[in-house]
């Protein structure tokens, strides 16, 4: 269920952004993304704060004192242990990934393209879903396997077809078989970008992972996709601490 029909809200965006865009750096008008988002804080009764996400593996802390500071701050990856502060993610393919502390010790949402998931280029190997785990660890006194996460709707294994470059920075020989990716020609593969993020989580640890069956790009009528329109809109997943 996407937050508009979940929450009841109407959308002011026009084509092709209509659907309650989130994003501030689409092309969208302005006014229209900040009623969107107006609205939704106030559905959640809480005020999310919006990255500037880049495909990188940067996670920053939220608190009460830094919220506003840390608006368009350049990250993918927000965590808190303070409650009625949300932890916002925006995606159209990628992968928003949720994270949960035991006994509500703190939250954390991820944003996993193939790049930022696959720590590829210089970022060195370290992803975005490995900085964020250990993160929310740290500042949870957790161990990986007492997290849960949530994989939120992206891009699917049928849609998202690759080249040479997303295997390599994956780790993967493109001369072997790869449960992961399936090979279309010579140079294309279809690659399952959930199915590599829960690879990555098991791999430092966690065991209770959920969701990642949705695919944004076959569901037009519920999910924004720029590798099927390319000019689009954001929807968001987001993440908070109840503080009842």
């Amino acid at each position: 269920m996407t937050a508009r029909e979940s929450l009841n809200i109407a959308t002011a965006s026009q084509p092709p952004w209509d659907g309650f865009n989130l994003g501030n750096h689409v092309g969208d008008d302005l006014a229209d993304v900040l009623k969107h988002r107006a609205e939704l804080a106030a559905a959640l009764q809480a005020q999310p704060v919006w990255l500037q996400q880049v495909h990188g593996h940067r996670v920053v802390r939220l608190t009460q004192a830094n919220a506003g500071a840390l608006a368009e701050t350049q990250a993918d990856g927000v965590f808190t242990t303070e409650p009625g502060l949300v932890c916002a993610i925006m995606v159209a393919d990628c992968l928003p990934i949720l994270l949960v502390a035991p006994e509500g010790r703190g939250v954390a949402a991820l944003h996993a393209g193939w790049r930022g998931l696959a720590g590829a280029g210089d970022l060195n190997g370290l992803g975005i879903a490995d900085a964020g785990v250990a993160a929310l660890c740290e500042a949870t006194s957790s161990d990986p396997a007492d997290l849960q996460v949530w994989l939120g709707p992206c891009i699917g294994p049928t849609a998202f077809q690759v080249g040479v470059d997303v295997l390599t920075g994956f780790g993967v020989d493109p001369t072997q078989d790869h449960h992961r990716f399936v090979r279309q020609s010579p140079d294309r593969w279809l690659a399952d970008l959930a199915g590599l993020a829960a690879d990555r989580l098991q791999s430092v640890g966690l065991k209770r992972i959920e969701g990642g069956q949705w695919c944004t790009v076959s569901e037009p009528s519920r999910f924004f996709s720029f590798r099927r329109d390319r000019v689009t809109g954001r929807q968001a997943a987001c993440i908070w601490l109840d503080g009842a």
